[in-house]
């Protein structure tokens, strides 16, 4: 590109111009060409000229434009492959419904596309919401896989495994996992994940293309205890071991290490996939979530994230 001491006043006198009145009276290219008494096609090049040379500096007044912007830094701060922030509701913080709906709106827009793909899928409050909100498709030509179990530890279907759900609304080929989230014992856990179905069903989770799940949080009213998968006390032994996050039910530290022992010797889901070969998008926002969401993006669980601008905001200035 030519600095400006390289272009002739002249030239630049036009982009600036040019880059006023399509950037602040609204004119379009034909109208500009004919104000400056040239072609369309040199007045579009006088108007990228005047970006280009930094004499016109757009900023877009809106508050998608703030998000956008921590989009991009985030995706710059943490290498994501894929971002987005959608604007905080002032009055009610705690609300996920702007995350569910732009989560919503990705795995619609992976499932429209006709190349068959393999889509993986977590669990979580978030993402069932994400879920509800899904368009009815038929989508025949994608196969959709969970990453956990269906079965709570009283034997009913566990709540929040959103594969289900999904089947209402997405025709296309589902495998859930045929197993408790956390079998009573590692012998049990062992024994289940050698039955033939389920290391079919595992094999096809390690292959996803991508994959959306929910970033839990191990504080006094962790998911995971709440919903009866753990006792008080298996989340104590975790919190005093480190662990601030869990996905899926496999249990990090601060540093996004899986925790050795505990209940991670009887998670019966399948390994995150490699986000080498695919992409992992969480859904996550709120204080509580915010040390397992940083230790999963400084750890690389993760590579893609759907946030709200508040909680991009404090990743932002986490260290």
């Amino acid at each position: 590109m030519a600095s400006s001491k390289e272009l002739s006043g002249n030239r630049l006198d036009d982009a600036a111009r040019a880059g006023w009145l399509y950037y602040v009276a609204g004119n379009n290219q034909e109208e500009i060409a004919r104000k400056l008494s040239v072609s369309r096609q040199t007045a579009q090049r006088l108007v990228s000229l005047s970006v280009s040379e930094g004499l016109i500096k757009v900023r877009l007044d809106h508050p998608i434009g703030r998000c956008m912007e921590l989009a991009e830094k985030l995706r710059q701060r943490f290498a994501l492959d894929l971002t987005e922030v959608v604007p905080s509701d002032p009055e009610s913080p705690s609300t996920i419904i702007g995350v569910a709906q732009a989560a919503a709106a990705e795995i619609e827009r992976r499932l429209r596309g006709t190349e068959p793909i393999i889509m993986a899928i977590g669990t979580g409050r978030t993402l069932k919401a994400a879920i509800e909100q899904l368009t009815p498709m038929e989508a025949p030509q994608h196969r959709i896989v969970s990453l956990t179990g269906n079965i709570a530890p009283d034997g009913s279907a566990s709540f929040y495994n959103v594969i289900f759900n999904m089947a209402d609304a997405v025709k296309a080929r589902m495998f859930p996992m045929p197993l408790p989230v956390i079998a009573s014992s590692p012998e049990e856990r062992e024994m289940l994940l050698r039955q033939p179905m389920v290391k079919e069903t595992l094999a096809l989770a390690a292959r996803a293309d991508i994959t959306f799940i929910g970033i839990g949080d191990l504080g006094p009213e962790a998911p995971l205890y709440l919903d009866g998968f753990i006792t008080q006390d298996e989340l104590k032994a975790l919190q005093k071991a480190g662990a601030v996050g869990e996905i899926v039910g496999w249990a990090f530290d601060a540093q996004g290490k899986m925790i050795e022992g505990l209940t991670n010797d009887r998670v019966a889901s399948a390994p995150m996939p490699s986000r080498e070969q695919s992409l992992v998008v969480a859904l996550a926002m709120g204080d509580k979530k915010l040390p397992g969401v940083l230790a999963a993006l400084n750890r690389r669980l993760i590579n893609g994230l759907i946030t709200d601008e508040r909680t991009a905001t404090k990743l932002l200035v986490s260290k």
